[in-house]
């Protein structure tokens, strides 16, 4: 028999037939399904989940689905042909009719729970129930699990109709979220950093739902009007769409002695996980306890190495849960997102998401998702206090690890081979006292200059002459120590290719959904080809459009400079 894992094609699929016979189903065949879920998938009804790993669940299909956009680039990766995004049975499939689903692919998806962990803090009261059992994929179903070319993907629907994690809502994602989810997505892996990826998008023409949104230039901090918007579906894709959330959930039920089989369910997802994200790297023939150990090493390092990548592009996760964040260690949930522009260390784009989730707290957030992780952990090697022991170093460490990582990304980011810490202060001084903009400002830079007007370009307002003079002397001290690393052209080109170019910039992405919303799906596609290519030069109109100040108009907008989690 062929192994998936190791057979691929040459040739690009280009039908329906070839597409769904990749198809081959791990988790639903290795883990256990909801004992009271529907085995048909028609479990769309919110009720609390006591057990299994998954439910079987029947994405609702968008009513006349209309095509925006795919990403060429995983359709490549994945040997499909560009032409596959326009075939009425991927169309339909992707918009949420498994109806098209035949042999090997199965007529139904799946939707997993997870539990909730804020800032290192349990949760349950948030779930209708109070117990933590109604915590989930609301409104996401994955529905196939394929191998291409050597490679194991999930795909998941976004929005497509409820499941019974669906606390009450209506299962489905307005095309503004699903716009910046998919753009987002596709941005973040140009930029060379893990994240979940994006297949496809698709918007219904007939149907639409009310969200609280901001009124035209409001200035409010919370949505002040209800809206209708179309609703569509996003195709996100990855290895797996394990969380934290998801292995504390079943350490949890382990430590409440939920139901008999509780432990042997704690140690079927980690095992899973194991093989799903770091098979290359773990040898899963040692012993259980030698395999956790490792996982979580290999997890703190992905983990770390994630979040000083997120730090060096501006990105801000605003909504940093253990739900949302992916024991593959790499970027999941595009909703209460945003990049820094001007900078500000407390930067934060979500109204709901508090200081623990500002742009520079990003290293304590995923400290703390990793003590949540350890304490699952903990739970299924309790009887091995040696495996233990070794597994508190692990966690203890974590939180100079990443501090290493970081210091390892400025050192990048500023052509440096040490740390300079002086350096660096006087820097982050300098850049909010001068209310920089974080993307421009190291770019330019990246020209080595001379003379700080170079930099000028960057400054939202005009610089004191006492600045213009401290920056001069920073500029002068930090090139003298560029110059002592090597040939200044290298070390230039060298920077452009950790401080990209082109940003994540809202107000240049609300134009996008407005008019997709209209049925022009023209600036989707435009900002797609622009941040797909983050650190080249671009045309000239390129440049002048998409490199450039934010708009005095755009502060303190609701829905462009802050925003709710409304999607």
């Amino acid at each position: 028999m062929t192994d998936p894992l190791t057979s691929s094609s040459k040739e690009n699929i280009t039908s329906f037939d070839d597409f769904i016979r990749l198809a081959d189903y791990s988790l639903m065949d290795k883990l256990n399904a909801d004992p009271d879920a529907k085995p048909n998938g028609e479990n769309h009804h919110a009720r609390e989940v006591f057990s299994g790993h998954y439910v079987p669940v029947t994405p609702t299909p968008l009513p006349n689905p209309e095509y925006i956009s795919h990403s060429s680039t995983l359709f490549e990766e994945l040997g499909l042909s560009n032409d596959m995004a326009h075939n009425k049975e991927f169309c339909q499939m992707f918009s949420g009719d498994l109806s098209v689903a035949r042999a090997p692919m199965r007529p139904y998806g799946w939707a997993t729970g997870y539990a909730l962990s804020i800032y290192g803090r349990e949760y349950t009261h948030q779930c209708p129930f109070r117990t933590g059992n109604g915590y989930g994929d609301g409104r996401a179903t994955s529905i196939i699990e394929l191998v291409s070319k050597g490679k194991r993907w999930k795909m998941q629907l976004k929005g497509s109709g409820t499941t019974p994690y669906c606390r009450g809502g209506d299962g489905r994602a307005v095309l503004r979220s699903s716009v910046r989810e998919f753009l987002a997505q596709e941005y973040m892996h140009a930029l060379g950093i893990p994240t979940s990826r994006s297949l496809s998008l698709y918007v219904s023409k007939s149907e639409t739902v009310s969200r609280p949104w901001y009124s035209e230039d409001s200035g409010s901090v919370n949505p002040d009007i209800h809206v209708d918007n179309p609703v569509a579906i996003s195709t996100r894709v990855a290895p797996s769409f394990l969380r934290v959330g998801q292995v504390e959930l079943f350490a949890r039920r382990a430590r409440s002695h939920a139901h008999p089989e509780v432990l042997e369910e704690l140690r079927m997802i980690v095992t899973h996980l194991i093989d799903r994200e770091y098979k290359q790297e773990i040898d899963q023939s040692d012993p259980l306890a030698d395999q956790v150990l490792e996982l979580a090493k290999l997890f703190s390092l992905r983990l770390s190495s994630l979040v000083a990548n997120w730090l060096r592009v501006g990105f801000c996760q605003g909504n940093f849960n253990s739900d949302n964040c992916p024991v593959g260690g790499y970027t999941l949930d595009y909703g209460p997102f945003g990049f820094c522009e001007v900078f500000d260390p407390e930067f934060q784009p979500w109204t709901g998401g508090g200081n623990h989730f500002e742009f520079f707290n990003q290293h304590a957030a995923a400290e703390k998702n990793f003590h949540m992780f350890y304490t699952a952990l903990c739970t299924l090697l309790g009887d091995d206090p040696q495996a233990l022991e070794k597994l508190e170093q692990v966690r203890a460490d974590f939180s100079e690890l990443i501090k290493n990582e970081i210091k390892k990304m400025w050192e990048a980011k500023l052509g440096l081979k040490t740390f300079n810490a002086e350096l660096f202060s006087q820097l982050m001084a300098l850049m909010m006292n001068t209310k920089v903009d974080y993307t421009i400002f190291f770019r330019e830079l990246c020209h080595i200059p001379e003379d700080v007007s170079t930099l000028e370009k960057s400054f939202y307002i005009p610089a004191s002459k006492d600045l213009l003079e401290q920056w001069q002397t920073w500029l002068k001290t930090w090139r003298k120590l560029v110059s002592e690393n090597g040939e200044l052209s290298e070390i230039s080109e060298q920077m452009k290719g950790v401080n990209p170019k082109y940003a994540w910039r809202e107000w240049l992405v609300v134009p996008a959904y407005e008019q997709a919303a209209k049925g022009d799906y023209s600036l989707v596609k435009e900002l797609q080809e622009v941040l797909l290519k983050p650190y080249e030069e671009q045309s000239k109109e390129i440049e002048d459009k998409y490199y450039r100040l934010k708009p005095k108009e755009f502060f303190n907008t609701g829905g462009v400079s802050h925003y709710s989690c409304s999607s």
